[in-house]
């Protein structure tokens, strides 16, 4: 059976050595699409490639776009932003010397939703449990967690783990601050923790048990199910909508990254994206959001250390500070600090370090451990989010 083919071409290119090599493909060749360069162009529209031209990548149907072209038309940055293109159409993306696959997503039966970030520490945990808490109000829904440091086995958590629970865990080996942990322990939703291993450009992953994670979940006869991304990788879903967290971090032109902006349905920045660049890539809506830490537990004025992987405000927190500490994925540098730390509480995300380090530290003090959630604030998000769930999830 043959392939069919969209090829990129560029004006640097003389035509007739263009239509030589395009005769020379293993393809069936249906189009070609000029991508820029005029200098070995004749008059305009009077080249003759051999193929029809198109002016955009969707406008005919093909198995495989090839890039023929070259810099300085189509730079690394350029052939990027058309591979993530092709990719978002479920096309792949080859040239003299690379291919992308655009990854495998698989369709489940309850109705879903993915929150997806373009990295780590974008907040993207935060923003799956906020979608899970506004959503839990009126439908049944479940969060199901993908992490690097996730159980072997899907693990369905019905009810928050206590802090007692969590050290356990941690004393046995286990990751105690997966994100499944963190939702079922501050969305008050039921959460399942997956696994995964690798990272591609396009965020596929070698091996995950998501899709397994999935089935668990669906035992629960969710309304809805939140798949939650991890780091820049992506639930192996097809989800009925999907919300990209970004914040300054990350470009989103960069790699590979455009492609997950162009699969997505709203972008949340929660701090100094590059509004613009998303808006060259796509036409999706975009909301700002903070985030603002919120004590599990009174403070009650006291004095307190408080424990983050980012920039979370302490200002509006009940309490006196005495400590505040960026450095929970930084074990060293949190081990270093902690040796000078007196506080009555330890204010901590639950995430990185969190139980394995600091709440033992605290427990060894006699300090209270205090678990912190992000709060996501922002004027918009909620209807945006409310405008996404299909109707069919609606209670």
């Amino acid at each position: 059976m043959s392939v069919r083919a969209l090829v990129l071409i560029d004006g640097e290119h003389y035509a007739p050595v263009v239509r030589d090599a395009l005769q020379a493909l293993p393809y069936e060749v249906v189009a070609a699409l000029l991508v820029g360069g005029t200098e070995k162009l004749r008059e305009a529209g009077a080249d003759d490639y051999g193929v029809p031209l198109v002016a955009a990548l969707d406008d005919v149907e093909v198995d495989l776009v090839v890039d023929l072209s070259d810099e300085p038309v189509l730079g690394p940055s350029e052939r990027f932003l058309w591979a993530s293109r092709a990719l978002a159409l479920g096309v792949p993306y080859a040239g003299a010397d690379f291919r992308f696959e655009p990854p495998s997503f698989q369709r489940v039966a309850s109705p879903s939703l993915a929150v997806i970030g373009l990295g780590k520490r974008v907040g993207k945990t935060a923003v799956a449990g906020h979608v899970a808490r506004l959503l839990g109000h009126e439908r049944r829904v479940a969060v199901v967690a993908m992490g690097r440091g996730g159980p072997a086995e899907p693990e369905l958590l019905e009810e928050p783990p206590t802090l007692d629970d969590l050290l356990a865990l941690s004393r046995s080996g286990r990751h105690a601050a997966s994100d499944h942990f963190e939702a079922a322990a501050l969305a008050g939703v039921p959460a399942i923790g997956c696994r995964r291993a690798g990272g591609g450009l396009a965020g596929a992953t070698f091996t995950s048990n998501v899709l397994d994670g999935a089935l668990l979940a669906a035992q629960l006869d969710p309304d809805l199910l939140v798949f939650d991304g991890s780091g820049a990788a992506l639930p192996p879903v097809e989800t009925d909508a999907r919300i990209l967290v970004t914040n300054a971090g990350h470009d989103p032109r960069a790699g590979l990254n455009a492609y997950r902006v162009l699969i997505s349905d709203l972008v949340v920045d929660t701090g100094g994206s590059d509004r613009d660049a998303i808006r060259s890539i796509s036409d999706v809506p975009v909301v700002a959001a903070e985030l603002r830490l919120r004590p599990a537990e009174p403070l009650g004025g006291r004095r307190t250390a408080v424990f983050t992987t980012g920039p979370a405000p302490t200002d509006a927190l009940d309490a006196e500070i005495v400590h505040v500490s960026r450095n929970l994925a930084r074990r060293d540098a949190l081990r270093a600090e902690l040796e000078d730390v007196d506080a009555e509480v330890y204010l901590v995300e639950l995430k990185a370090a969190a139980v394995d380090v600091v709440a033992e530290a605290a427990i060894a003090r006699g300090a209270e451990v205090v678990l912190a959630a992000n709060d996501v604030v922002s004027t918009e998000l909620d209807e945006r989010v409310l405008a996404l769930v299909p109707d069919r999830s609606r209670a």
